[in-house]
């Protein structure tokens, strides 16, 4: 039988339910992941998405069949299954989330032993070969004997980690409003509520796969509307929000105002070598100046890598490094087994903000006026290589510094722009920052959109 394996992308697997995922194909990932790892005990999760049980159920057994033991985690995060798979010393992990992807999505994060993630270039792509060859069976392991099968709940273990990142003792009694886009992060608010001075205001609270104030993915403009609302109606301090399988977390300050990833970077990095003074930190090509500056100053080590989960985590480890952020609003943690969570850094931000005694807007007011910046800006063009070519060719006069660690970096003395292409579809994504001056950044910007989308089509 022929297998579609349209679902299997760069660093995960994800498609529409049931024409590029469904049962039969998770079945047969579990499958191929046992007869290509061998792994003795794996950990599965899935997210509130409605067809999300019936694929772990498959997935499972499939696992099961070629005789891997499996620990079932139900409902949980993304960081969940990355947290059992170290935390339990298991040789695997498997989530079943399509994330801020839209409804009639589904897919599959996978780990091995470590938490160290299984994408294009470590795994994912032997597993589709293994599918499109045929050799993967439809059979029991060698011995006929199913894998063990076991249902756990971790919350207790993982909520004691968390709380590990932070004092509580500094902590203040700060109001804030937490929207969980009625995906998974809800439970575990909850379970953090008992341990913390904060008061919670909740929205969208509770888990619900039919997503009925629509697909949790703050990125986009339209969906932080009812978190910076709910912040202004409350007098709160800050704002918290998740997308589906909440691996992300995004801030506003307590104005109601979206707060770039790329600032959360440079905060988490400062906080993180008060304690470590001297590591390194990581950091993605995108936008750069103030989290160079910001590690600098506190006595730390950037380094920059490629964007992506799987350069990004695989940097990380070579150079040891304590903690690494992307723009994106992304952030691993070397004591979270060199992993991504959308927890851990909104505690450390409630900490930082409560040993400062400084409102959020403070905390970052002066490095947003010290480094302006556009926010990552898409457009669609028919061939991005032959557009990046010609950009390079027109804007690269008197620069001072050219980069290709991802895509094009150039950099002048007060402005600099990166645009990289997307791994997935025509799309170029543009980045551009200024040394303090807004309406240079803004110039630019325009100058470089008008020039793409000239040149694009």
């Amino acid at each position: 039988m022929e297998v579609n394996t349209r679902a299997f992308k760069a660093y995960d697997i994800r498609g529409k339910v049931p024409e590029e995922l469904n049962e039969e194909l998770a079945y047969l990932i579990g499958q191929a992941y046992v007869q290509l790892f061998k792994p003795r005990q794996v950990v599965v999760g899935y997210d509130i998405r409605l067809t999300s049980p019936a694929l772990a159920a498959s997935l499972i057994r499939g696992l099961r069949e070629g005789g891997c033991g499996v620990i079932d985690l139900g409902l949980s995060g993304t960081e969940q299954v990355y947290f059992a798979t170290f935390h339990l010393g298991l040789d695997g992990g498997m989530m079943v989330t399509a994330s801020h992807n839209p409804e009639e999505y589904n897919g599959m994060k996978l780990v091995r032993a470590g938490a160290i993630p299984i994408s294009g270039d470590s795994g994912l792509k032997e597993i589709e070969k293994l599918l499109i060859s045929g050799q993967c069976k439809r059979e029991k392991s060698s011995s006929g004997a199913l894998g063990s099968y076991r249902k756990i709940n971790i919350m207790a273990d993982y909520v004691q980690h968390l709380l590990s990142y932070i004092d509580p003792s500094v902590l203040k009694p700060i109001k804030m409003v937490v929207n969980a886009g009625n995906g998974c992060a809800g439970p575990v608010l909850d379970e953090l509520e008992s341990h913390l001075p904060f008061e919670f205001i909740k929205i969208q609270h509770q888990p619900d796969g039919t997503f009925p104030n629509g697909i949790p993915n703050p990125l986009l403009p339209e969906n932080r509307l009812a978190t910076a609302e709910a912040v202004r109606k409350n007098k709160a301090a800050v704002g918290l929000a998740w997308d589906g399988d909440y691996d992300r977390c995004f801030f506003f300050d307590e104005r109601g105002n979206f707060i770039e990833g790329y600032y959360i970077v440079g905060l988490l990095a400062t906080s993180l070598l008060s304690r470590q003074p001297g590591a390194k930190i990581i950091h993605d090509p995108r936008l750069t100046w103030n989290t160079i500056e910001l590690v600098q100053q506190a006595g730390g080590v950037p380094v920059q890598s490629k964007t992506g989960h799987a350069f990004i985590k695989e940097r990380l480890r070579l150079e040891d490094a304590v903690y690494g952020g992307e723009m994106s609003a992304h952030h691993y943690f070397k004591d979270f087994a060199y992993c991504d969570s959308g927890m851990i850094p909104w505690l450390l931000v409630l900490e930082l903000m409560s040993r400062k005694n400084k409102s959020l807007s403070k905390l970052i007011g002066e490095r947003v006026a010290a480094y302006p910046v556009s926010g990552e800006i898409n457009r669609r063009v028919t061939d991005a290589r032959k557009v990046m070519e010609q950009v390079e060719k027109n804007f690269s006069q008197g620069a001072i510094a050219i980069d290709r660690t991802d895509g094009l970096s150039v950099e002048f003395g007060n402005w600099r722009f990166n645009l990289r292409s997307s791994n997935t579809e025509p799309v170029l994504r543009l980045n551009v920052e200024a040394r303090g001056n807004r309406e240079l950044m803004q110039l630019k910007t325009e100058k470089l959109l008008a020039f793409i989308d000239g040149v694009g089509l």
